[in-house]
């Protein structure tokens, strides 16, 4: 057994202010890599600019990083942080400005490289999962990806029409955890970020390289988790407890894919987000059901109990209450998923994720029901 988890992690209120030296003494100027206004309506990005102010250090924002970043973004973002003499990144967001801000670190150090550099194989500056890079500091206001504690970058490659991991995984140096963040976020993005916490969980435990610690990460996470289903399903405004949870249960689920991955969920929503437009965290939990349905009891059943389900049914019934497709065309689902289908059958290392006997057929059951 293996595993890593390189992030120093503070997690607590006003957790940017408290450790705003160690924030400054990773370089001279930051790159505040963002979306469009999410950083400032939360107030993180606020906070930021104060603890790099206090320290006397300068700053540059890229605010432009779209919802499912693309390769084109991150080059863009690149030479903005080049042009200002920027030495660290600092990403704020949710799963798309963290995941874009890894991969901007990297392309900054390799100033020289194009963007199919990310999507290389076999690199030789690579190692212990950290490629060579400017640091990284990574502050999450979402409660979905855990992009402050996995190596990944999911970036969109529109030559491809999909969404795809870059070949070079870095970790961020430090995590700022703050649970105020998330009371900004619209209560649907809380719900599809949620469900991809949720997924992540779910997919790391029934997963062929489970290990003990990622089993009993993503049994706190779900545990953790669970508490929180009567705010997802509307049936009571969220508290500061609530808003805590939902950020450590992400945040654990991202520790535990960390060690192991991702599965056929993730791997079947990617192309349905990319055309469609289905929210990243909601088109995986469309796949959660028929995932569970065929794993074994015992780790069917320690997921349903450990996320607080009586049984499968309640599982299913509020999937389909918090990730219902709306308006999606029949003809499309099954032609998006059929091409996503075809690109796990001819991919062995997806299938060797699958920790049950595994074949098209069933394929097609999870990506059907």
């Amino acid at each position: 057994m293996s595993y890593i988890t390189p992030v120093k992690v503070y997690s607590e209120e006003n957790a940017v202010i408290n450790h705003a030296d160690e924030l400054c003494s990773y370089g001279s100027k930051a790159l505040l890599v963002t979306g469009r206004s999410s950083a400032v309506r939360c107030g993180a990005q606020e906070d930021v600019t104060i603890a790099l102010d206090k320290c006397g250090l300068g700053y540059a924002v890229y605010n432009e990083i779209e919802e499912n970043p693309s390769v084109e973004t991150v080059m863009k973002a690149r030479d903005f942080g080049l042009s200002n003499a920027c030495d660290f990144v600092i990403g704020i967001g949710g799963g798309s400005p963290l995941d874009a801000a890894k991969s901007i670190a990297i392309m900054m150090f390799h100033k020289d490289k194009q963007g199919d550099f990310l999507h290389v194989k076999g690199y030789e500056g690579a190692s212990d999962m950290r490629a060579e890079s400017l640091p990284v500091i990574a502050i999450p206001t979402t409660c979905g990806t855990g992009s402050e504690v996995t190596a990944v970058s999911v970036l969109t490659r529109n030559d491809l029409s999909t969404k795809v991991s870059s070949s070079l995984k870095l970790f961020p140096a430090m995590a700022l955890l703050d649970y105020r963040y998330l009371k900004a976020a619209p209560k649907e993005l809380i719900i599809n970020t949620s469900v991809d916490a949720l997924g992540h969980l779910i997919e790391s435990y029934i997963h062929t390289a489970t290990n003990p610690v990622s089993a009993e990460t993503v049994r706190e996470g779900l545990v953790e988790w669970s508490k929180t289903k009567d705010v997802l399903t509307g049936l009571r405004e969220p508290s500061d407890e609530d808003y805590k949870s939902l950020l450590y249960s992400s945040n654990l689920a991202g520790q535990a894919i960390a060690q192991t991955g991702t599965s056929l969920p993730h791997a079947l929503s990617y192309r349905l987000t990319f055309t469609l437009g289905i929210p990243h965290g909601r088109a995986i939990g469309f796949f959660l059901p028929g995932y569970v349905r065929f794993a074994d009891d015992e780790m069917k059943n320690n997921v349903l109990s450990w996320a607080g389900f009586g049984n499968f049914d309640e599982f299913d019934r509020f999937i389909r209450k918090t990730t219902v497709p709306e308006n999606v065309p029949a003809d499309d689902w099954n032609r998006l998923t059929e091409l996503s289908a075809e690109e796990i059958l001819k991919a062995p290392d997806r299938i060797a994720r699958v920790p049950y006997p595994f074949d098209r057929s069933v394929l097609d059951e999870i990506r059907k029901k």
